[in-house]
């Protein structure tokens, strides 16, 4: 461990220095380890001569240009390595550079030249040992174990850095993935945002209008009833803005202490007295079949459904009743909002209406609107009661 700990910051500092810098301090070393035999010359039957010397710098000094020209730094030392062997002034003891370019190219060289070179020096190491008759038996393990290692090192330096080529790709992969999605979910509860703004500040809105229409006709007349008007507006602008509140997470402290969460079907009937107290309205909810558990964003899509049309119904439609229908089954709750008004002024609806389709869709469902079968305006949906990911399963 300590170990690796050591030579870590060492390889990520070579990655990042010159590599030509690099490839020249790496055959200076070569250069001094095969000149080992003539600083500390042995007695023996092979001549210490400067035709050796520099066969052996030839075996070094192509290393220089390893980086930019592999296969033919490796042609080079290729040559002068079994000359300096067959010249016997002295022969080299290590193949140091043989050992150098041999992984160099199995690391970064094309397979036919990785192919070329093992095979090429294993017949030529074998070959020239061959040539000298006093070639001990260990020496021929020596040298051929040493073409071997080299070559292995070098195929497993290439593996394991496309190894770490294709994890740093997942990894980018994953990183753009997870953007992407992070911008999806920051869009999507955006729009949710927008709509639950739309739907809260256009009923409000709607409602106190209404009030604030009606409050100076009666102000002489029915002063009671103006007051109650007037009240009617205070109370939808409260409303209003603890139902902001809550969207935009603004209070904090009291969410955590326990604030009510978004309003669901069963908020509907307070929605219905509200409208029908402060618009004048006559508004009926009626329910059919078995009340079943919603999915928590179908639950306040439905809710906003309800009071986008009955605001709807109170801005455009001019109507004097409407009919708020809630029809359970096992698949699926359909809402049904009809009024007896004259329906949109804009084809095909405006924002409120699109918003509606939206809601429906964001849960799974569909929404169909139009003028009703007696006359007014209709909006049905139908939204899944089972949650959409165990319908997919």
């Amino acid at each position: 461990m300590s170990a690796q700990f050591w030579f870590a910051p060492v390889a990520a500092r070579l990655r990042s220095t010159n590599p030509y810098a690099v490839d020249a301090g790496l055959a200076a070393l070569v250069l001094f380890a095969a000149s080992l035999q003539w600083l500390f010359p042995d007695e023996g039957d092979d001549p210490l001569t400067s035709v050796g010397w520099l066969l052996a710098a030839g075996t070094a000094l192509p290393l220089v240009w390893r980086g930019r020209a592999p296969f033919m730094t490796a042609c080079a030392v290729s040559v002068t390595t079994p000359a300096q062997a067959l010249y016997h002034a002295p022969p080299p003891d290590v193949m140091y550079g043989g050992i150098v370019v041999l992984y160099t190219l199995a690391a970064r060289g094309r397979t036919w030249q990785r192919r070329f070179m093992l095979v090429g020096w294993m017949a030529g190491v074998a070959l020239t040992m061959l040539h000298d008759d006093n070639t001990q038996p260990f020496e021929y393990a020596f040298q051929l174990l040493s073409v071997a290692c080299a070559y292995a090192l070098g195929v497993l330096a290439r593996v394991q850095r496309a190894y770490t080529a294709e994890l740093e790709d997942r990894a980018r992969r994953l990183e753009r993935e997870r953007v992407a999605d992070t911008a999806r979910a920051t869009a999507q509860e955006r729009a949710r945002i927008a709509r639950d703004m739309h739907d809260i500040l256009a009923h409000a809105v709607s409602l106190m209008v209404v009030q604030a229409e009606a409050g100076p006709v009666v102000v002489r007349s029915d002063p009671a009833r103006a007051e109650a008007a007037f009240d009617a507006i205070a109370a939808a602008g409260r409303d209003a803005m603890a139902q902001l509140r809550r969207i935009l997470g603004v209070l904090k402290e009291e969410q955590r202490s326990g604030t009510s969460p978004q309003p669901g079907v069963g908020a509907l009937p307070a929605l219905v007295r509200q409208v029908a107290e402060s618009a004048g309205l006559r508004v009926e909810l009626q329910a059919g079949g078995e009340t079943r558990p919603l999915p928590p964003d179908t639950d306040v899509a439905a809710y906003r459904v309800v009071q986008e049309a009955l605001t709807n119904t109170v801005k455009h439609a001019y109507a004097s009743c409407a009919t708020v229908e809630l029809d359970w089954t096992e698949e699926a709750l359909t809402v049904t909002v009809t009024d007896d008004g004259r329906g949109p002024s804009v084809p095909g609806g405006g924002h409120g209406l699109i918003g509606i389709r939206e809601r429906a869709a964001a849960c799974g469902g569909d929404a169909r609107t139009g003028r009703g079968p007696g006359g007014g305006f209709r909006v049905v949906v139908r939204l899944p009661v089972a949650e959409r990911q165990a319908a997919r399963g």
